[in-house]
């Protein structure tokens, strides 16, 4: 996709019209971002591409933000920078910019998935950290019986894992990234052990994926979920996801950085 909503935004997802209270579900998780931090290193100076609303910017470097969604840069709190409106594809910085740069579940937004990273290699000198989903869950999970349509739109939207690995070339490494029971951030996955908040359409909203979902398919959704809570059936098969204390829901962290002699870009 090439064209951009009528707020700028420039993926799939329209976030003039699911942006609203977006800041509120998606708040950084303070584990899921002591890996991001760690992954950057030492780098002082940060790139963030498609920041919306600043998730998971450290606040101890001097981070630059890039976000083409008017919402979601109105929605950035004042101890952050503003960012600036632009595009994954076509960075306006000269090359080795910036130590180390990331994105933050925003891959499977970008128009052009290889020149947004190619691009984010030329500007940075040190890593490129990019937290995203793999498409395919690792394990079989009950969101997975109650809306399978979610599942099969995010299987086409997120880029592969070899993809990005691929794109970025050079020294990349793969992790897992598990998330907590109580996870802040509030992405379809984390929810895991709290079927009940999924039952919120705010929450649903904060998942881009949802807005693909077709509206009997999620009627369904809400409908079959709320009544098998009501009646104890939801427990009764899947229970024991409330005990688990942290889940696989296929959270990654891929981290590329540049081989000796590999050139920017």
């Amino acid at each position: 996709m090439t064209d951009r909503y009528s707020d700028g935004s420039a993926g799939d997802a329209d976030y003039s019209r699911i942006g609203e209270g977006y800041a509120l579900i998606r708040r950084p998780d303070p584990r899921i971002a002591a890996r991001i931090l760690e992954a950057l290193g030492d780098a002082r100076t940060v790139l963030n591409v498609g920041a919306g609303a600043g998730s998971y910017e450290p606040v101890d470097r001097a981070v630059t933000a890039v976000e083409p969604s008017a919402s979601m840069r109105a929605q950035r709190p004042a101890w952050l920078t503003p960012a600036i409106d632009a595009l994954s594809d076509h960075l306006p910085f000269d090359d080795d910019s910036f130590d180390a740069s990331m994105a933050s579940v925003t891959v499977h937004q970008w128009p052009d998935l290889a020149a947004g990273l190619s691009e984010m290699r030329r500007v940075t000198t040190g890593p490129v950290v990019i937290l995203t989903f793999d498409p395919a869950p690792p394990v079989h999970w009950w969101l997975m019986d109650y809306a399978p349509e979610l599942f099969e739109i995010e299987s086409r939207r997120m880029p592969s894992i070899p993809s990005i690995v691929a794109a970025l070339g050079g020294d990349t490494t793969v992790e897992t990234v598990l998330l907590p029971r109580d996870c802040v951030d509030g992405f379809a996955q984390s929810f895991f052990a709290r079927p009940e908040r999924l039952l919120e359409p705010e929450v649903r909203r904060a998942t881009s994926a949802w807005s693909f979902v077709p509206a009997a398919a999620v009627e369904r959704f809400v409908r079959e979920l709320g009544s098998d809570l009501a009646s104890g059936a939801w427990d009764a098969r899947y229970g024991e996801f409330r005990g688990l204390t942290e889940f696989d829901g296929g959270l990654r962290l891929v981290v590329g950085r540049r081989a000796p002699g590999q050139p920017p870009g």
